[in-house]
């Protein structure tokens, strides 16, 4: 059985550090699947760095960074006073899940018009950044259901099942003595089944005052960007024989 690996990097369009460091992982590394934030302001800036290259896109819904795509007035239950999404931190610390569905949906097809505008494609891939919420994941079903978009299912670690595959996702990269090497190499050599595929999901970039002020995951993003471009990674996906593949694969 043919060993395979996806190797997927999220939030393009986040701000232009984390645009320069996902591009250089495209142009010069191992991302061939790519996460876009349709609502950011910096997103046609981070597609126009990889234009011309062979990249799988998805849309990497976001509601806890920036501005909705839709009217803040309209979605009162994901958004604050000052018009911008909630953050990670207020759907952490909430007891009970705050999203409106009807709300969030609005939001989710606002940004996959805004995807289709940007890119001028379906997304190959459907999925959502980096917050728990059942409402949000809901949201997400019916708005991939009402036009056939392929879902993929979150979960932060174990598997989800993607059309015909059942995709095995690693992320460790909010480990504090993250290793992106290592953890790469624990995720392609763990034992699978013949429909099994380890899912790699990686957070590449630079670090600019944007993302530190907005995210917690920082410096593991240029460990990333270092591991995903560094020959020596490459030479060993070779030598033990794996097939990098994307989602439009399988």
């Amino acid at each position: 059985m043919t060993k395979r690996v996806l190797i997927r990097a999220d939030d393009l369009g986040y701000c232009e550090g984390v645009n320069l460091g996902i591009a250089k992982t495209v142009k010069e590394g191992l991302i061939r699947s790519v996460g876009l934030m349709p609502n950011m302001p910096a997103a046609k800036a981070g597609l126009d760095l990889i234009a011309g290259y062979d990249v799988c896109l998805g849309q990497h819904t976001n509601v806890c960074v920036g501005k909705p795509v839709s009217d803040p007035c309209l979605i009162p239950s994901i958004t604050n006073e000052n018009g911008e999404f909630k953050s990670s931190r207020d759907y952490r610390s909430a007891k009970e899940d705050f999203v409106v569905l009807d709300e969030v949906v609005l939001e989710i097809e606002a940004q996959y018009e805004k995807f289709k505008e940007l890119t001028g494609q379906e997304p190959e891939y459907f999925e959502a950044h980096a917050v728990s919420s059942e409402n949000l994941f809901k949201g997400l079903e019916i708005v991939a259901e009402r036009h056939n978009l392929p879902l993929l299912p979150f979960a932060l670690s174990g598997p989800v099942s993607f059309r015909s595959t059942v995709l095995i996702t690693s992320m460790d990269s909010m480990n504090p003595d993250y290793d992106p090497f290592t953890s790469l190499k624990n995720a392609v050599l763990r034992p699978y089944a013949e429909n099994e595929c380890p899912m790699f999901v990686c957070h590449p970039g630079y670090l600019d005052w944007y993302i530190l002020q907005t995210s917690s995951l920082t410096v593991n993003r240029t460990k990333e960007v270092e591991m995903l471009c560094d020959p020596a990674v490459s030479a060993w996906l070779e030598e033990q024989g794996v097939q990098q593949v994307t989602y439009r694969d399988l």
